[in-house]
């Protein structure tokens, strides 16, 4: 074969080849809009150039302490300006961010700390209590620095523990910081829940965090000096790379320690928030809050969730209270969203139930995801466009991670025939758009019928007193397993078991008609997601007594 001339005498050098690093967003904001405002948090109003400048002193700091190319930091944080530092400090000195979901208990955070080697650790004063009990079961022995949020009223805790402003200000805010060696040195590493073990360490690197951080502002449409509210937490999959977003386009993070509808709706009103994201939970607290708390937006606000598909009538009754719902869908394992239901315009004008269906698919690939399709496991072909056939959704591409932190079986497995295995289960509709059926472990076979729990929820949230509404397998001695409805009922509504079982017949094949309804307080996630694996156990438990 001939050479290809066009790489003869044409080598990468530092004049034409940089890593990609989400950290020079901010460097570049901070350089030609210093007095932009770059972060609200209460009174706190704080522009790019300190924003910058206290990274890297957060940068220099860790790097007198010792700290350097593959070391990890832990971060036990709410959404305050400490956790944005975070987000660019760490890695500024080489290090590698591990967040830490702050609902987790002392056990499941040990595990993390060992796992991940952490040699620093900074937590905020709320959660200090949780962290001096973590560090008595970790093997690891980190620096601890305090945080002290003056939003935070609750007690003050006595600890040994380093003062994070402190800290930060023995470092220099000239710090030459260090980009990364290569683009695909590790940024962050997000553990997963660990609902069947272990919780794996996903681990995602710069190039990955860079194009997934543009890949939001272009698939939102989000515009220069937009106003993000951080209801998502920043310790799941890194806010979703919208750390660095809102530095790509010189935008305001408004911070918020806790999710409660006054300070939100106070928010979406006071500071002229443009974007925000969260579970469909939040959209039923702010569309529940009382008329005295709500406020009269004078724009439309751009809400992006990415769990279950929001009802109906909730979706109405978002878009009469200001808000425009974009669906996304994504995991940790790809840097959070990285699926979008792009809407059609003519879509629009449909009927409103014929709207709420499309918004319920998942939709198409971001743009900085290469390939997303849905495969049979079995013999790694793309099931037909039919809208029926289910498979299971996989990914390719830049926006993947690197793989599971010293795990290499269940990396293996994950990228088994060069795709990335997601788990979840899924059909391709003839337009090219996924919709998402269930998890794999969350299907339940009847009788050697699969059934979707999805399907089943979908038909319980159309009920006008359903509020929320999850569906597990419960064994059951002739048919193997059968649904189990666990029911929240919406506000002022009443159902009875009689009324949702004729609904769901009326809805549902008669295999799908859930066994038993309980209605009663659903377990979620931190994040908003209906801890499936909790409701299993308690249908198991029913089933037995």
């Amino acid at each position: 074969m001939e050479p290809n001339l066009y790489n003869t005498g044409l080598d990468r050098n530092p004049a034409n080849y940089q890593p990609l690093t989400p950290l020079t967003f901010l460097e570049r904001s901070a350089t030609v809009f210093p007095d932009h405002t770059a972060i609200v948090h209460g009174p706190l109003r704080r522009n790019y150039a300190e924003f910058y400048s206290r990274s890297r002193q957060l940068a220099s700091a860790l790097a007198q302490n010792g700290m350097g190319r593959g070391d990890t930091v832990s971060v036990l944080l709410a959404n305050t300006p400490a956790m944005l530092e975070c987000h660019y400090g760490v890695p500024m000195c080489g290090g590698v961010l591990h967040s830490i979901n702050t609902r987790l208990d002392a056990y499941q955070i040990a595990f993390q700390l060992d796992h991940a080697n952490s040699r620093i650790v900074i937590a905020d004063r709320e959660f200090m209590p949780l962290m001096q009990e973590t560090l008595a079961l970790a093997s690891v022995k980190p620096l601890l620095i305090q945080y002290d949020d003056p939003e935070f009223t609750g007690p003050q805790t006595h600890v040994d523990a380093a003062d994070y402003d402190a800290f930060l200000s023995a470092g220099d805010p000239d710090f030459a910081w260090l980009m990364p060696e290569d683009e695909w040195d590790a940024i962050s590493i997000n553990y997963t829940s660990g609902t069947t073990g272990d919780p794996k360490g996903v681990v995602t690197h710069h190039r990955g965090a860079y194009l997934l951080a543009q890949g939001n502002a272009l698939i939102s449409s989000m515009q220069k000096h937009a106003v993000y509210l951080w209801t998502l937490p920043m310790f799941h999959c890194n806010g979703w790379c919208f750390p660095w977003t809102l530095s790509a386009i010189i935008g305001t993070h408004v911070c918020l320690r806790q999710v409660r509808a006054e300070p939100i709706w106070d928010a979406l009103a006071s500071e002229n928030v443009t974007h925000l994201c969260g579970a469909p939970i939040v959209m039923s607290l702010l569309i529940a809050a009382p008329d005295t708390v709500k406020r009269e937006l004078g724009h439309t606000v751009q809400f992006f969730t990415a769990a279950a598909p929001p009802p109906e009538k909730l979706l109405a009754d978002m878009r009469e209270a200001g808000f425009d719902v974009t669906h996304l869908y994504g995991l940790t394992e790809t840097y959070g969203p990285s699926v979008v239901n792009d809407w059609h315009q003519g879509w629009s004008d449909l009927p409103p139930a014929k709207q709420a269906a499309l918004k319920s698919r998942q939709g198409v690939r971001y743009l900085p995801l290469e390939q997303l399709d849905v495969l049979d496991p079995e013999t790694m072909q793309p099931v037909p466009r039919d809208g029926r056939t289910m498979g299971e959704v996989m990914f390719r591409g830049n926006v993947v991670m690197k793989g599971y932190f010293r795990n290499s079986k269940a990396t293996q497995q994950a990228f088994e025939g060069g795709w990335f295995h997601s788990g979840d289960l899924g059909v391709m509709h003839p337009d090219g758009y996924i919709q998402l059926k269930d998890r794999a472990k969350d299907i339940i076979i009847s009788g050697g019928e699969n059934i979707s729990s999805l399907e089943v929820e979908e038909a319980l949230y159309r009920h006008p007193a359903v509020s929320v509404a999850a569906v597990v397998a419960m064994p059951h001695e002739k048919w193997g397993e059968t649904p189990c409805a666990f029911i929240e009922l919406a506000m002022d509504q009443q159902a009875d078991v009689d009324m949702l079982r004729r609904w769901c017949r009326d809805h549902l094949a008669p295999y799908k008609v859930p066994g038993r309804f309980v209605f009663t307080a659903i377990p979620r996630t931190s994040t908003g997601k209906i801890q499936k694996f909790a409701l299993r156990e308690r249908a198991r438990e029913l089933a037995t007594g």
